[in-house]
């Protein structure tokens, strides 16, 4: 095996070309299915809303196999199952607290610089559509005794054990078994509208296809958790993600109103589905050509995920000639035939460890009028999330939160920049947890293989000593003194935070991995997003609407005070410019591209 990797090629064709197939071999050699991840049950016949709509607990999106990706439904795995052995007896080993307070505690913030505090808010956003493992149970704890140096308010530490589904439990040695997802698996904008037809009543109007929107543009208080808005996904909830579940509400009821002004005899039913698969699409294209190239700024990323969506000849020939033929290379993923490759879709317990980002959220907030540019307030994590959400959001104008978020940066994904807040934080039900300490532990507990392992089932080399895995020589120092120097011991998010990303890159290329495979998939198992997106099925409002909005249309449509902030921004995602301050110039997309690749090149 070549120890070269995709971006130490010389060329950026044979960048692109390494990572096409690195993507090819992960689909085939990277997805599995865990035993009884799905029910038997036969659901009988698809209804006709099922056939032409998204369900509220995401089966019949494979009309062929309609469990697959459902709410409820389990994890599958991209290592394969040998690789997934759970060490219950050494859970513990190195101990995670010492590893969140000596490796990983923020010792002083360190900014990433190419993204702000608004896509730190995205990420998480995106993750409640996604997965969640559900609370666990209150009885059945890991149990972390803590140093005598330890400052945590309680010892031992508890955190709620994750439960397997269908009965089984976590032998030591043995693969892990299957958790289930309590969301869908499916890319479904559940965040906003909730997995599950009980969970989606309680947002929706039931008129007019419309979710519940205060006559201020501000969602309603949650009907369970005081200081919680009511949406569809209401756990790990702060103002950043606050404002994103605000945006995509009004959103989704801005659709609404252009859908009944178009076909003025839908019905409230079809009013909110069709809302539903338009912004859903739309969160997804956000998340594929503007989030994903403002944190992967290496120019074959660029390329790379812009041709996901609209494929090798561009977005502007899609909009002019359409497709041509099934070709997801030439024409892009969207609109192309669904296939699930080499195992039925669901998202990974991987996939899930690569997502923990924690690190890009700051510990300390400035916030900024966008009327008058003047400083508002200082805050710190803990006051602008959980129970104090809410009242913070309402102590100054929303177009201020997002102004404030869009300037600041977020923080760089590697080693002691955990944010503390997050290492103390104190949860609606009044449990204290160290998620830096809970990260390490789910990984172990959920058999994710540790560091070294993780790169061999990916066909990545292995690293032979600590000191190979970063060339920080004080971070090698510090792990090496906390596993004792056995580099096949060191756990997968340690290596990770502590390796060198690839240049443009917010984080390792180990973690990118799994990316390239997981990312592609969600877009090309889902019916919605292939054969299924188009107008007979969006409608033509809908579908055009999926094509011809971005992000800052979104921003605009919906804060308008935002224009002269952001009007000349072309990544909505990177830092902001201050009030004031001279509009950049905004390139089009063909020369923006240009300039990026030549800054890549040996004379860039």
């Amino acid at each position: 095996m070549s120890d070269k990797q995709w971006y130490e090629h010389p060329s950026l064709i044979l960048q692109i070309k390494s990572l096409s197939g690195l993507r090819d071999d992960l689909r085939e050699l990277n997805l599995y299915e865990g035993e009884g991840i799905r029910p038997t049950t036969d659901l009988g016949e698809p209804s006709e809303e099922a056939k032409r709509a998204r369900t509220p607990d995401g089966t019949f999106n494979d009309l062929s196999d309609p469990w697959m990706g459902a709410q409820g439904t389990g994890f599958g795995r991209n290592a394969p199952p040998n690789m997934t052995i759970t060490h219950t007896k050494k859970l513990l080993d190195p101990d995670p607290r010492l590893i969140s307070r000596k490796l990983m505690a923020r010792d002083s913030f360190k900014p990433a610089g190419i993204i702000n505090t608004i896509a730190a808010a995205w990420i998480q956003f995106e993750n409640h559509n996604w997965f969640f493992h559900g609370n666990g149970d209150a009885d059945k704890v890991i149990d972390i005794p803590l140093g005598p140096d330890d400052e945590f308010p309680h010892n031992p530490m508890q955190i709620r054990r994750t439960i397997p589904m269908n009965g089984k439990e976590i032998v030591d040695g043995q693969p892990a078994p299957v958790f289930a997802n309590v969301e869908t698996h499916w890319w479904d904008g559940s965040q906003i509208y909730g997995s599950g037809a009980e969970k989606q009543s309680k947002v929706r109007t039931f008129k007019d296809g419309k979710v519940k929107v205060h006559d201020d543009g501000r969602l309603p208080e949650s009907l369970t958790t005081a200081g919680i808005d009511l949406t569809g996904f209401e756990e790990n909830y702060w103002s950043g993600v606050g404002i994103l579940h605000t945006l995509f509400a009004r959103e989704h009821n801005a659709v609404c109103d252009a859908l009944k002004r178009a076909y003025p005899s839908m019905d409230d039913q079809r009013l909110f589905e069709t809302a539903v698969l338009t912004v859903s699409a739309l969160i997804a294209k956000i998340h594929t050509v503007e989030w994903t190239t403002c944190i992967l700024r290496h120019p074959a990323l660029q390329i790379g995920m812009n041709a996901n969506w609209y494929g090798a000849l561009g977005e502007t020939f899609r909009d002019r000639i359409g497709r041509v033929g099934d070709s997801e290379a030439l024409s892009g993923i969207i609109g192309s035939t669904a296939d699930h490759h080499s195992a039925p879709f669901s998202l990974t317990e991987e996939f899930v460890t690569v997502y923990r980002l924690h690190p890009l959220i700051p510990d300390d907030w400035n916030f900024f009028s966008v009327e008058s540019g003047e400083h508002l307030t200082n805050k710190t994590f803990t006051e602008i999330q959980g129970k104090y959400t809410r009242d913070f959001m309402h102590s100054m104008p929303v177009g201020d939160l997002w102004y404030s978020m869009g300037m600041a940066s977020a923080g760089a994904v590697c080693l002691h920049n955990y944010p503390n807040a997050l290492r103390k934080l104190e949860r609606i039900d009044g449990q204290i947890t160290d998620l830096a300490t809970l990260d390490i532990v789910r990984d172990r507990e959920r058999g994710v293989p540790r560091y070294n392992d993780f790169r061999e089932m990916l066909r990545m080399p292995r690293r032979k000593s600590i000191d190979e895995i970063t060339p920080n020589k004080q971070w090698a120092k510090e792990i090496n003194e906390i596993y004792g120097g056995d580099v096949d011991l060191v756990d997968t998010q340690i290596g990770m935070q502590a390796e060198q990303p690839p240049k443009g890159f917010g984080f390792s290329d180990t973690a990118f991995r799994i990316f390239i495979v997981m990312a592609s998939r969600r877009l090309k198992s889902d019916r919605f997003f292939t054969q299924d997106f188009r107008p007979e099925v969006y409608t033509q409002v809908g579908f055009d609407w999926v094509n011809n909005t971005g992000m800052k249309d979104v921003i605009l449509r919906h804060y308008p005070e935002l224009e002269e902030v952001i009007g000349g921004v072309d990544r909505v995602f990177a830092p902001w410019p201050k009030l004031g301050a001279p509009a950049p110039d905004k390139p089009n997309r063909v020369v923006q591209l240009a300039d990026t690749v030549r800054a890549y090149l040996p004379w860039g």
